[in-house]
Parts: C-alpha cells; sequence; structure tokens
C-alpha cells in the first residue's frame, strides 16, 4: 500500500475500493470522494423514504433496490449520477426528465446540479405501485 511518511494514501484507498466489486451500497459508496458519498447517500435516503419496504444489494455491480423484483438501480460516474428506473418510467416521466440526458431505461443527473429529489421520489413510487400491480396479476393468473 502507498505510505509516505507513516501515512495512508487514501485517494490510493479510494482507488482501490472503487476497484474492487463492492458487497454492499455502504462499501460502494464508501469508494467515492466526500463530494459524490454525499450526493450518493441522499440518493439512496431517498429511496428508502419512497420505498420504506425494499431491499438494497448490489446488482450489476451497482447499489439496486428490488421489491417483488428489480426496483431502481443508481450509479456514480465521473460527471453524473446514473439512475435506472426502468423504460416504463422513463416514459411516464418523460415531460419531467427532458431537462436531463438518458436513454430508454436511463437518466442522467450531472454531479454539479442538485439532485431533482422530489422527481426521484415519484418515479420510485412509480415503479413501487407498477411492481406490486404486477405480482398481483401474476397471482390473479395462477
Amino acid at each position: 500500500m502507498n505510505i509516505g511518511n507513516g501515512v495512508l494514501n487514501l485517494n490510493f484507498i479510494r482507488l482501490s475500493m472503487a476497484a474492487s466489486k463492492p458487497g454492499t451500497i455502504d462499501e460502494y459508496i464508501a469508494g467515492y470522494p466526500p463530494k459524490v458519498q454525499v450526493i450518493l447517500e441522499q440518493f439512496r435516503n431517498t429511496i428508502r423514504k419512497a420505498a420504506p419496504r425494499a431491499q438494497e444489494k448490489i446488482g450489476y455491480g451497482i447499489p439496486t433496490f428490488t421489491l417483488e423484483g428489480n426496483l431502481v438501480h443508481f450509479a456514480a460516474f465521473k460527471n453524473h449520477i446514473g439512475f435506472y428506473p426502468a423504460p416504463s418510467a422513463i416514459k411516464a416521466f418523460n415531460k419531467e426528465l427532458s431537462n436531463y440526458d438518458g436513454a430508454k431505461g436511463s437518466i442522467k443527473f450531472p454531479i454539479e446540479e442538485q439532485l431533482p429529489l422530489s422527481l426521484i421520489s415519484k418515479i420510485v413510487k412509480f415503479r413501487v405501485k407498477e411492481n406490486l400491480e404486477k405480482k398481483k396479476k401474476s397471482k390473479i393468473k395462477k
């Protein structure tokens, strides 16, 4: 490990942690600089409040919330936080998301801008409702 004058090089530790696969969301968040950690915790807490029954895990190498299947994912990148709520949510909130870059199932929130926490919450609640309705329909068919 990179030790200079008996002091651990924290940048080396962060890079090492980010390069290794985290086992928990806490480990994932700890692998980023403090400024990004704050943003990731805001994201995480917003999801938790909107979906209190959802479970946390690392899926596809990124923070994932599940409730009757995958609910939402998020990830940190150099210039943005990626949010992956499924194509149906992107379509449902197309107008509100029009100021952000994204694709069929993803949104990019710039790191230098304030997160739209109320919008994120609405999207997560939409996904909760969607997953629960899907589960209910599958029970009826059986």
